[in-house]
């Protein structure tokens, strides 16, 4: 099937399976990795994106069943070469080890200072339930955080 999506602000027009998920079509056909297949069961959070600015597992959504809505990935995040305030603080902190879960971690935690400019170490632990990290940085990306929410002011 035909599918025209907005991804990254950008529109964008492929052909797919109609039971392919956004992950599919995000990674196979509009050839943007960052978004990582985990599970392919919507439990590790390593394929969040933003849809329409809310948290979306692109593994359990139907790239058919996007329409109109606004998708945006993580390549969207680095501009002009440097990296967002959430990326730089846990480049800087060390709060990634293999990086598998990082881009996830990173659209949950993106999501969060939308919504939250001022969050305190409960509402970060509660951004982050739906991502596993299994290399076990979850303390260090706390950490991160935080830096980044002193570093731009919000806290």
């Amino acid at each position: 099937m035909h599918l025209e999506l907005t991804v990254n602000g950008e529109l964008r027009e492929t052909a797919a399976p109609a039971q392919a998920t956004l992950l599919e079509v995000l990674r196979e056909r509009l050839e943007l990795t960052g978004t990582k297949r985990g599970c392919n069961h919507g439990v590790c959070g390593a394929c969040t994106v933003l849809l329409d600015g809310k948290l979306a597992r692109a593994c359990l959504t139907l790239a058919a069943d996007i329409g109109e809505r606004a998708v945006i990935t993580v390549e969207a995040l680095e501009q002009d070469g440097s990296l967002s305030p959430v990326q730089r603080a846990l480049v800087e902190s060390g709060a990634i080890q293999c990086g598998f879960c990082t881009p996830g971690v990173v659209m949950a935690l993106t999501e969060l200072f939308t919504r939250e400019p001022r969050p305190d170490r409960e509402a970060i632990r509660a951004a982050l339930a739906g991502n596993l990290c299994r290399c076990g940085t979850h303390n260090r990306i706390i950490r991160a955080v935080l830096r980044a929410a002193q570093a731009s002011g919000r806290t």
